[in-house]
């Protein structure tokens, strides 16, 4: 298969390994999440996600982890938190790992609840369903980058949330990406090849502070380990 010269890989690049990296990366934030109780702080997430880390024997990261907390659900990646905001008895927070495994990236994130938040709840699922929508109609029509985005911001919208604009997914490959200058999905004009590009889903609720986010690998066929992760109940 030919790719396009945005889809320019390293010597070293080797599919498995993406699909480990990926499944580690999945294994690490749900670790950080069993971690994650009603009154800690993102700073503090953070330094719990780096004994997480440790333990699964990351190579390095490519990105720092992003922990966001209740109304910093709906700041993208660029912008900085409200500080000093905790997780509250019945709240949502989001988790966003770029990790290396074996010289290769993994970039997964997922948005959880504690306690009883259902519209939260409902929030949160809704990121995971539009992210399988989309991924769906990837897979079907082999949509280009920049339809899937605007087919999902349109889904979005019908769905009642709005959709973040400036998340528009990225690619990844063997570390450093960066290298082979893949920019961003919802600029991108052909189709997305598998195992190369992460789609990245941020919503929020149309008046209240908060949102979701949730991002995984595109692939032709997703490994059971990632959809088992995505049906996981977000509430504990």
């Amino acid at each position: 298969m030919t790719l396009h010269h945005r889809e320019a890989v390293g010597n070293r690049f080797d599919p498995a390994s993406m699909l480990r990296a990926r499944s580690l990366s999945w294994t690490a934030l749900h670790a950080i999440r069993d971690r994650m109780h009603a009154g800690i702080g993102e700073e503090e997430a953070k330094t719990v996600a780096a004994g997480v880390f440790q333990e699964l024997g990351m190579e390095r990261l490519w990105h720092p982890p992003i922990i966001r907390i209740g109304p910093n659900t709906i700041k993208t990646y660029r912008q900085p938190s409200i500080p000093d905001v905790r997780l509250g008895e019945n709240d949502i927070y989001f988790i966003d790992l770029g990790l290396v495994f074996d010289g290769h990236e993994g970039d997964v994130g997922d948005t959880f609840t504690v306690g009883h938040a259902p519209e939260r709840q409902t929030c949160a699922q809704a990121a995971r369903d539009l992210f399988t929508d989309v991924a769906a109609v990837w897979r079907r029509e082999g949509l280009s980058g920049h339809n899937l985005y605007n087919y999902a911001n349109e889904r979005a919208e019908a769905m009642g949330w709005r959709f973040n604009h400036a998340i528009k997914g990225h690619r990844v490959s063997d570390f450093p990406h960066s290298v082979h200058k893949g920019g961003d999905l919802g600029d991108f004009e052909n189709r997305p090849s598998s195992g190369l590009w992460v789609l990245e889903i941020q919503i929020a609720h149309p008046t209240e502070p908060f949102g979701a986010f949730y991002e995984d690998l595109l692939t032709d066929a997703a490994p059971e380990g990632a959809r088992q992760h995505s049906e996981t109940l977000d509430t504990h």
